[in-house]
């Protein structure tokens, strides 16, 4: 999702962590977060677009959001094949001032945010949360899942009224569909991110 019209200096960019330090705060998901950087696969044509020119990438995010460790990873793995990309990553919750700037529809802190500024720090591109792509396939693999099950309910009704074994079962198979979506996923957030580096 690219929204968006932040602007930072260069001395407030330097203020982030490199990923790096931001796994090394991490105090759960982390995991989950190198499992991912385990599965993505980049060929020369994905990483081509980004090894164009330097960039100053900023990305907000916080540890306990599935998008941001599904999808900063995917970011990170960029970074490090192409080190064009200079990365630094803000705590959404510590660096409200930023997160401010990059607001979903003008309204939801949505995460993980990442912004992309040439070498003058000019903004040229914000991706937020995930492709929509991403989104529409998974509400219909959702759908797929409570029509496979009626004792799930309606997709509608809040989950923590179901019985907790029944719960249980739900997020195991919403975990199971997550994990099967997430190369289709990987790919479109490397191709939304490409978009983004091969503006003018």
């Amino acid at each position: 999702m690219i929204d968006g019209m932040g602007t930072i200096t260069e001395q407030r960019f330097r203020q982030g962590m490199t990923f790096q330090q931001w796994k090394d705060s991490m105090t759960r998901n982390r995991d989950r977060v190198e499992e991912q950087e385990r599965r993505i696969k980049l060929t020369p044509q994905q990483l081509a677009p980004f090894r164009r020119r330097p960039l100053h990438v900023l990305a907000i995010g916080a540890d306990w959001c599935p998008d941001v460790y599904g999808n900063l990873p995917v970011l990170a793995r960029l970074a490090a094949e192409a080190p064009e990309l200079d990365l630094r990553v803000f705590d959404r919750d510590q660096n409200a001032d930023l997160m401010d700037q990059y607001l979903k529809g003008g309204k939801f802190r949505s995460i993980p945010v990442m912004a992309f500024f040439d070498a003058g720090w000019r903004e040229i591109g914000v991706f937020i949360e995930r492709p929509e792509s991403v989104t529409a396939l998974r509400a219909q693999k959702r759908r797929e899942i409570f029509a496979a099950h009626p004792e799930f309910g309606s997709p509608d009704a809040p989950v923590d009224q179901l019985p907790e074994d029944v719960r249980a079962r739900l997020m195991d198979e919403l975990g199971k569909m997550r994990e099967s979506t997430m190369d289709f996923a990987n790919g479109e957030v490397v191709r939304e991110l490409a978009a983004i580096v091969q503006k003018p």
